[in-house]
């Protein structure tokens, strides 16, 4: 997009906003289509299994929705911001919170440190088979005792011959059972130091020595996501697998934050609009009081009010995405749409359960799936509590 122009100037083709160009739609319908025909006749069967099929992540990478930010050398498609939400929002709109998230940590939470800040030996050994779907990646930065509060990392690694020597853990960690990478942010420097001067990003790859899956971790919701603590017991990691500059490893962290929280976002809003969509019509047929739900006066406008808050939403997440796309400090908006998303997808869900009434209620109904898997997401990636804080100081 040409600087100084606003969305709709740069717009050439008809599309259905003044955000989206031709290639947004398409992808668009592209992963729509993948999730109507490759994931919702299946996932029931991955949500009792606890994972993904690795074939359905190979498929994945077959349709380039693995590379759609990553360059085009390396076999992605070398797009913006914007596409990375829109591939979210659709994911989103599974009703399946633990397949969206499984891809979307594989793209935009781990393998996105090696494309921003790894080496041209590191992008030619990892990108291509990232992009292919065929070497899933996590991102370790969560600990026991560290959360949105990255400072607060305690695992550590010293320096070996040839490499480092890591010992700790990291927790909570999505794809950390079944994927074949972690993105691990570690302690390099004296413990009392800060993180932010202390820290180095390694690539941790499976079958290392001193590296394993202490558990895999039981959640209320994201059945069909595998989540994992992991453990490192004087595990070596050659000098190869250090990304970008050693005890700068807090800055790589914190520079992909904003695309990070632009996606959780996105996908928010896909999950609230598809529970809206499927309330909306659970009303229209449910048949009470001699007349069907949707003709309750209260109901429908509260449905209504949700709709219009899900689209201030997506407007907030895509606004906040093409400022990204344009290099434009963003901060104060990501912050604002992680904590609006995050929260309002949970009323929403709340909402549609109470509509659904009893059947709201029972464990296998999509709705109540749904209102389980929404509920992490005023969490995860930064608190609310936590955003609003970012918020506050640039008020």
């Amino acid at each position: 997009m040409a600087d100084g122009m606003t969305p709709a100037q740069n717009n050439e083709d008809q599309t259905s906003s003044p955000y989206f160009r031709l290639e947004h739609e398409m992808l668009r319908d592209q992963v729509a289509r993948f999730v109507r025909e490759e994931v919702k006749p299946y996932a029931d069967k991955w949500e009792i299994e606890g994972k993904i099929p690795r074939e359905v992540l190979r498929k994945m990478g077959d349709n380039g929705f693995f590379g759609i930010h990553f360059p085009e050398e390396y076999g992605g498609s070398g797009l913006d911001t914007i596409a990375t939400a829109i591939f979210a929002e659709e994911l989103g709109k599974s009703t399946f919170g633990g397949f969206a998230i499984t891809p979307l940590v594989h793209t935009d939470m781990s393998s996105v440190h090696i494309n921003n800040a790894g080496n041209d030996e590191q992008k030619q050994r990892f990108l291509p088979e990232v992009i292919a779907g065929t070497r899933i990646g996590a991102i370790g930065l969560t600990e026991p005792g560290a959360g949105s509060d990255l400072q607060g990392i305690r695992t550590t690694a010293k320096r070996g011959d040839g490499g480092w020597i890591l010992n700790g853990s990291k927790l909570f960690i999505t794809n950390g059972v079944y994927g074949d990478f972690v993105c691990a942010l570690v302690r390099t420097g004296d413990k009392e130091e800060k993180a932010s001067r202390a820290a180095t990003m390694f690539i941790v790859e499976k079958g290392m020595e001193g590296f394993k899956v202490a558990q895999k971790l039981d959640k209320m919701g994201w059945r069909c996501s595998d989540t994992a603590e992991l453990v490192f017991e004087d595990c070596f990691v050659p000098d190869a697998n250090v990304i970008g500059e050693p005890g700068r490893g807090f800055y790589a962290a914190m520079k992909n934050l904003q695309n990070e929280r632009i996606v959780i976002g996105a996908m928010c809003m896909g999950e609230a609009q598809a529970a809206i969509d499927m309330t909306v019509q659970w009303v229209k047929d449910r048949k009470a009081f001699g007349g069907v739900l949707w003709d309750k006066q209260t109901i429908r406008q509260r449905l209504a009010m949700q709709a219009a808050k899900v689209e201030a939403g997506r407007q907030l997440v895509y606004r906040a995405a093409w400022m990204d796309s344009q290099g434009m400090d963003c901060v104060k908006e990501v912050s604002m749409l992680k904590a609006y998303c995050g929260e309002l997808v949970n009323e929403v869900l709340y909402d549609c359960v109470q509509f659904h009434g009893g059947s709201g209620f029972i464990e296998e109904t999509p709705i109540n799936r749904m209102y389980r898997d929404v509920r992490v997401q005023s969490i995860g990636g930064g608190a609310t509590e936590v955003m609003l804080e970012e918020v506050a100081k640039r008020l």
